[in-house]
């Protein structure tokens, strides 16, 4: 497992990469229009949508030169505006997990990876 070290001023602070992309990924879920996250493994080429408890499978988070930089592999609704979400998301998560952890985000990298179909009548 992946750390993190934050520096404060009566001491440090330890943080497991995988709790910020735990952050990010609840932060995602509650934007309008996102389904959930996707987990692609490398030797298939179809996106699973993850279940809330393995949110952190479809993030990964890297920690680089005292900024995170994080990829977020989403679904998303048929018919929403993939510009507008992902917009939304990059700011949200990239104030969530600031305001959560204290670091600053450098970057939010978001796929999407698939779209789930409601019932057309």
């Amino acid at each position: 497992m992946a750390y993190t070290t934050v520096e404060l001023k009566n001491g440090n602070v330890i943080i497991e990469l995988d709790a910020i992309a735990n952050i990010a990924g609840i932060t995602a879920m509650s934007c309008y229009g996102v389904v959930g996250m996707a987990y692609k493994s490398k030797t298939d080429e179809f996106a699973s949508l993850l279940r809330r408890e393995k949110l952190s499978k479809g993030i990964s988070v890297e920690y680089k030169d005292d900024k995170l930089n994080i990829d977020l592999h989403i679904i998303v609704d048929y018919g929403v505006n993939i510009n507008a979400i992902c917009d939304s998301i990059k700011n949200r998560v990239t104030y969530q997990v600031n305001l959560i952890t204290g670091i600053e985000v450098n970057n939010v990298d978001i796929y999407v990876d698939g779209f789930r179909l409601q019932d057309i009548e």
